[in-house]
């Protein structure tokens, strides 16, 4: 081969890698760009460590459990720390149930020391300035909180490995575009590299245990939280509006609170599709809501500096700093505490609303058929599958018209030739 020629072909390789360096967050050239503050930020081995040890010291309000998943060599496992005060046992029957979901995303750290600071205020082992311990307490004797501290510990690895970037798992699938609602569906600007869905609905290990877990637990308050922006978003992600009825009322009732109360009315309220400038499918807060019917969605964007440049990934989702650090986690820790109160006291609005005060017998209500959302949720995963099935034929007819043309093509040809 010319060497001119080979030297054209390096030249215009490093030139898409770099552009590829600066739209993905990739960074080849910089490596300061992507080094974890670890002097404010816990390894991943560290911080569970830490939430194992607080359960340890504190087992007659803390319980833990490692769930397991695994499919085509891939394996995941997520620590599930469960909170009920210690003078009763725990029911889930009637307790009020709260379930919180942090580190989805490998690049948003501060998601996980979020909840490592709020497990550390439950166990009573931290104080939080400027709450009313004693009428929180109160609050918590009729909950049960689960919280899964790290969802994407494989995730996590990667960024921890240097790619400061990346949100998927560890076999590159977005876990917050693997649930089945309009699972798979692609928009104009859709990117593989961060949105990649996953081969099918509930592929992932770490998808399907935390299924399982929202299942099981059958909570009345479901919160997702990420980092990126400042956000309170209820559903939907896929579609840019909000839901009709009594219990929309009382999650955006919820979020106008939180917001004026702890954030200065700084952060974005509304639905995700609506407010964070594109349409999301197959998200976990549209499954948990539309399918299991938890009747108090949310997900939480906690962080971000929008004046991080492409390449600067971990300051985008994480602060580098003490102050904004300690400040992101005394806000949302407060937050949280403040929906351990007011939630109940939403519910019991929204159900009065529609005539019935007993919670769980009457969320079907709300819902217009609770009782039967296993079957909605065959359903929905059915629907996904046939409309999988449907891209896979008329991209298959697609190929077969193009084959055959091309042969009629060449017969054409060899006719003329031969003429």
């Amino acid at each position: 081969m010319d060497l001119g020629f080979t030297i054209i072909i390096l030249s215009l390789f490093l030139i898409s890698m770099e552009q590829a360096c600066f739209v993905y967050g990739w960074n080849l050239s910089d490596p300061s760009l992507a080094q974890i503050a670890h002097d404010l930020y816990h390894s991943s081995d560290d911080l569970l460590k830490e939430v194992k040890d607080l359960v340890g010291r504190h087992q007659d309000t803390l319980q833990m459990e490692i769930l397991q998943a695994g499919n085509r060599g891939y394996n995941a496992e997520i620590l599930v720390i469960t909170y009920g005060h210690a003078s009763k046992a725990i029911d889930n029957k009637t307790d009020f149930r709260i379930l919180l979901s942090f580190g989805q995303h490998g690049r948003e750290l501060i998601t996980s020391e979020v909840a490592l600071r709020l497990l550390s205020i439950l166990s009573g082992e931290r104080a939080m300035p400027g709450w009313d311990s004693a009428s929180s307490n109160n609050a918590l004797v009729n909950l049960i909180i689960k919280v899964v501290p790290m969802e994407n510990m494989n995730g996590r690895k990667i960024v921890e490995a240097g790619d400061a970037c990346d949100r998927k798992n560890g076999r590159g699938v977005d876990l917050n575009r693997n649930w089945s609602v309009d699972w798979g569906k692609k928009e104009k600007d859709f990117d593989p590299y961060e949105e990649f869905p996953g081969t099918s609905p509930f592929s992932e290990p770490e998808v399907q245990i935390m299924r399982k877990i929202s299942r099981s637990f059958n909570p009345h308050v479901w919160v997702n939280v990420h980092s990126g922006m400042e956000g309170l978003f209820m559903p939907y992600d896929h579609r840019n509006t909000t839901p009709s009825g009594v219990n929309s009322n009382a999650m955006k009732s919820i979020l106008e609170d939180l917001n004026h109360h702890y954030f200065q009315d700084r952060c974005i309220i509304g639905s995700g599709g609506a407010s964070v400038g594109y349409l999301a499918h197959g998200t976990a807060i549209d499954y948990i809501y539309e399918v299991l019917k938890v009747p108090l969605t949310f997900t939480f964007e906690i962080y971000g500096d929008i004046e991080a440049s492409a390449k600067e990934c971990f300051k985008m989702f994480n602060p580098i700093d003490i102050t904004n650090f300690n400040k992101v986690l005394d806000e949302w820790c407060l937050a949280f505490l403040s929906i351990f109160q007011s939630a109940p006291k939403q519910l019991e609005m929204a159900l009065n609303k529609v005539g019935s005060g007993n919670l769980d017998s009457s969320l079907d209500e709300i819902f217009r058929g609770k009782m039967h959302s296993t079957r909605f949720e065959g359903l929905d995963f059915g629907m996904q599958e046939l409309r999988t099935y449907f891209r896979l034929f008329m991209l298959s007819s697609v190929l077969l018209l193009f084959m055959f043309c091309s042969r009629i093509s060449k017969s054409k040809c060899k006719s003329t030739i031969a003429i």
